[in-house]
């Protein structure tokens, strides 16, 4: 059996922090084989840089996924060419920098991992995500039967369509974007893993990890506002699959939710419904 955690998108220095002082903890309890997670809010809430990816992959992460901000930082975009273990969504053209999907081996075998982008309600409207992620899983097949895929898009239908059309093709299609988990973890008949949304790392006490007065404010009164990372404790989200790497079906799936107290990293989390 191999198994692989997935953190939903980390928010900000909070978020970050919190993920990187948990990955051992976490890692050892639950004789986790891979970890993904997706930065793509990492720095400062917009974007990932250089350095964050490098200590998130020296953290223990394996392959860190984005989405619709990848490309916020500008230095990273220099920088993707040089990291395949940062993606970006394999539905950008042809000639895009990075790499929308990476095949990286473990001791139990291959494991494949492909990053895309929806497109209802999202900015910029990427290539069509179902012919790419054909294509995509399609060549990836040829090298490994389990394929993790993060599905970054704004509403359920879409993540859901993208879940049943690769229902028996991968092993888990696992949604990210919005910053608040889902209760709809499950198995499809095909053996796919499923989740429509793995829900955020980052404050608890905010706005989908933002300062809550700027946003209500800004709801109020229609007026700019800037919307700072907020602070306090860290609500962990996120998923863990097991899979029988020989068939790549997925066999089990629970749903992580921990709130991790603020500047107490190494503290036992307080979980609320299922946790890691």
């Amino acid at each position: 059996m191999l198994t692989i955690l997935f953190l939903g998108d980390v928010v900000g220095e909070p978020g970050r922090g919190a993920v990187i002082a948990q990955l051992p903890r976490l890692k050892e309890s639950h004789a986790v084989d891979f970890i993904i997670v997706n930065g793509e809010n990492a720095a400062g809430g917009r974007g990932i840089t250089p350095k964050i990816t490098i200590d998130l992959l020296r953290a223990g992460v394996s392959v860190i996924t984005t989405g619709d901000h990848v490309w916020d930082q500008k230095e990273i975009v220099a920088f993707i060419d040089t990291e395949p273990r940062l993606l970006r969504p394999v539905n950008y053209p042809v000639g895009t920098p990075g790499c929308g999907s990476i095949v990286l081996e473990t001791a139990k075998g291959p494991v494949g991992v492909i990053n895309v982008q929806a497109r209802t309600f999202m900015q910029p409207i990427l290539e069509n995500p179902f012919q790419a992620l054909e294509i995509a899983v399609e060549k990836m097949r040829q090298q490994t039967s389990v394929i993790f895929v993060d599905a970054h898009g704004e509403t359920t239908s879409e993540k859901i369509a993208i879940g049943r059309f690769l229902d028996g093709k991968v092993s888990a299609v696992i949604g990210t974007h919005t910053h608040v988990q889902t209760a709809d973890e499950q198995i499809f008949p095909g053996g796919t893993a499923f989740l429509c949304d793995a829900g955020m790392c980052g404050p608890a006490d905010s706005i989908l990890g933002r300062a809550i007065n700027p946003i209500v404010t800004r709801f109020i009164s229609n007026l700019p506002a800037l919307f700072p990372v907020a602070r306090g404790d860290v609500r962990l989200c996120g998923v863990v699959v097991s899979i029988d790497e020989a068939t790549g079906r997925a066999v089990h799936i629970t749903r992580a939710n921990e709130l991790i107290p603020e500047q107490s990293p190494a503290a036992p989390p307080q979980t609320t419904g299922q946790s890691l």
